[in-house]
């Protein structure tokens, strides 16, 4: 299916970039001391209480070493709207070896799972694990796993777990462009082709995916 040949070219190439570029591995225990700061919107452990702010728990390295370096890049890095203001002015002063730290220490966390509301997470699933045909939107699974465990090497992210409110929001500022770090366009090509309540009901999905 061409859908599926164009998932897996990208998928491809963006693995072989990132294998391309070095990646300092961070320390867990100077982690923990420097996301401290971090608790008060993503919890101690990196499972936040306000759905708006995303669990970080459980997310591989090298996708949250590649958001602290987006919003350290303030405007230019491809995340603006929501909190991103916010999220400048924390990275800000951040050294890449302060951003390996902390994202091994919040990878290190487990996840805390949520509850997906039924009546949504039926057609969220359908989606997630085989797309919309009719629409020419590709599966979720092809990038984030059949689990929602994400692609550590691509530094596609892990999803399983997520708060659904945070997914729509990301999904929303895709659609819109006003997000646009993803590789090769690929989140900004697909979300078009997605009703509101598709994405409603994906996010809600990923909120009970474990």
């Amino acid at each position: 299916m061409k859908i599926r040949h164009n998932i897996q070219t990208i998928i491809a190439a963006a693995g072989l970039f990132f294998a391309a570029n070095s990646f300092a591995a961070g320390d867990i225990e100077a982690g923990k001391s420097k996301a401290a700061i971090c608790a008060a919107c993503h919890g101690a452990d990196g499972n936040s209480v306000n759905a708006a702010w995303p669990k970080l728990a459980g997310q591989n390295e090298k996708y949250l070493v590649k958001q602290l370096a987006a919003f350290k890049a303030g405007a230019d890095g491809g995340r603006t709207g929501g909190s991103a203001a916010q999220m400048y002015g924390m990275a800000a002063g951040l050294s890449d070896q302060d951003m390996a730290d902390i994202s091994a220490f919040y990878a290190a966390q487990s996840i805390k799972t949520g509850v997906a509301a039924d009546d949504l997470a039926e057609r969220g699933k359908l989606i997630y694990q085989g797309g919309i045909v009719d629409s020419q939107v590709a599966a979720c699974s092809g990038c984030h796993g059949p689990a929602g465990k994400g692609n550590a090497a691509a530094a596609f992210p892990a999803l399983a777990g997520q708060h659904a409110d945070y997914v729509y929001a990301q999904l929303k500022a895709f659609h819109s462009g006003a997000r646009s770090n993803d590789p090769a366009s690929m989140m900004r090509a697909l979300l078009p082709k997605m009703s509101d309540a598709d994405m409603k009901a994906v996010a809600e999905y990923i909120q009970g995916l474990n």
